[in-house]
């Protein structure tokens, strides 16, 4: 954290009371495609995300400067006057925080801040919600405004749909709001009930593996599954009252599938219902400490997402299939909107050197792609800390 005051009085001078703020990275580690089918999600909060160094100011001007982005320089704006613009690339992500805390009528001054993130560029760890996080805790504490952390996650996720015009769900601002050490949290999406699982992993550690693969058909198959899980659903509630397909048990749905005419759509909605099961029954497994059970359902949520869902793509079954061969893993699949981005194993703590050495050849040859990989652990949610005791 030294080195962050240090940078901070070079870019924005001496002087003035620094606070530091920290907000993690995210991964979800079972239930996806979930959110906006009404269903649950289990992601956890990771011990790498963004630092923040913040000085209030006596008037409405913003300053912002990252050290990932250091050629840009400082991106200066007027907190009375926060628009959209292309030209601040990332600095939108913070400007759209401040601007939805205005909106709610919260009174808030200017401030210098210097951002700094160690989460893996490109990864698919959520640094855009990781910031925004970072963002609202620093306004929180330096205008002392005691906003409840599941309002900020609202106000987080507005911040993304309405400023930067991103259509997300609400799950990567709860888990990076919510997170709490060593436990992933199972959230319903629709209510915003949650509980959290202690994650004892006990000889094993969570891997996250990168495919290095872009993402370019990502949004568009993402729009595409949401109207045909759309469709099924319209098709489910002229029989049945239900508002999501998340309300529907596996039971529920198998007497009724034959509803959906179309087949496809009935895949589609055959994995939204086994899949929010699934995520229920991997929470209660993690409760009873029975990591191989748990390991098998991500398994299977793979194959539900390659099968059924049909969003997985080359890279993410070849690096899936590689880490499924190897020994010592407990379970591996894609995590994420899938079509490239990373995977997520549960790797035994002997065989982990192994694992990254065997699958990254194995997947190299299939695809001609080099995967990276991150041993990470599961770290609180987004808060201030003490810059003497929280280092990097």
């Amino acid at each position: 954290m030294k080195a962050l005051f240090e940078q901070f009085s070079k870019v924005f001078g001496e002087g003035g009371s620094l606070r530091s703020f920290f907000s993690p990275g995210r991964v979800n580690l079972i239930g996806e495609h979930t959110d906006y089918n009404g269903g649950h999600v289990f992601p956890c909060s990771l011990s790498i995300g963004t630092y923040a160094v913040a000085r209030k100011r006596d008037d409405s001007l913003l300053r912002f400067y990252s050290m990932n982005f250091a050629s840009q320089g400082v991106i200066e704006v007027d907190a009375k006057n926060l628009i959209y613009e292309a030209a601040h690339d990332w600095a939108n992500y913070p400007k759209g925080v401040v601007s939805i805390f205005k909106q709610q009528g919260f009174s808030v001054s200017g401030f210098d801040v210097l951002y700094f993130g160690n989460i893996p560029n490109g990864a698919g760890l959520s640094s855009s919600a990781s910031i925004e996080l970072a963002t609202s805790v620093l306004l929180n504490e330096l205008n002392e405004l005691n906003v409840d952390m599941v309002e900020m996650v609202k106000m987080n996720q507005r911040a993304e749909n309405e400023f930067i015009g991103v259509n997300c769900g609400i799950m990567d601002q709860f888990a990076i709001g919510m997170g709490k050490e060593n436990s992933a949290v199972l959230l319903d999406c629709n209510t915003l009930d949650y509980s959290y699982s202690p994650v004892e992993l006990k000889d094993a550690s969570l891997v996250i593996a990168n495919t290095n693969k872009r993402r370019g058909l990502a949004d568009s198959k993402y729009n595409e599954r949401r109207s045909e899980c759309e469709r099924a659903l319209s098709q489910l509630q002229d029989h049945l009252s239900i508002q999501s397909l998340g309300d529907l048990t596996i039971e529920a749905f198998e007497a009724h599938k034959h509803i959906i005419t179309n087949d496809v759509d009935k895949k589609r909605a055959k994995h939204a219902v086994y899949e929010n099961a699934r995520t229920i029954e991997a929470a209660k497994r993690l409760k009873a400490r029975d990591i191989n059970a748990f390991g098998q359902l991500m398994n299977e949520s793979h194959i539900s997402l390659r099968d059924d869902y049909e969003v997985t793509g080359f890279e993410l079954d070849a690096l899936v299939e590689a880490a499924w061969a190897e020994d010592g893993v407990i379970g591996s699949r894609m995590t994420g909107a899938g079509f490239g981005g990373c995977t997520i194993s549960i790797v035994e703590n002997c065989y982990l050197e192994a694992f990254q050495t065997n699958t990254a050849n194995t997947y190299k040859k299939k695809t001609g792609l080099l995967p990276e990989f991150y041993v990470v652990e599961i770290g609180a949610g987004a808060r201030e800390i003490n810059h003497i005791t929280e280092a990097l």
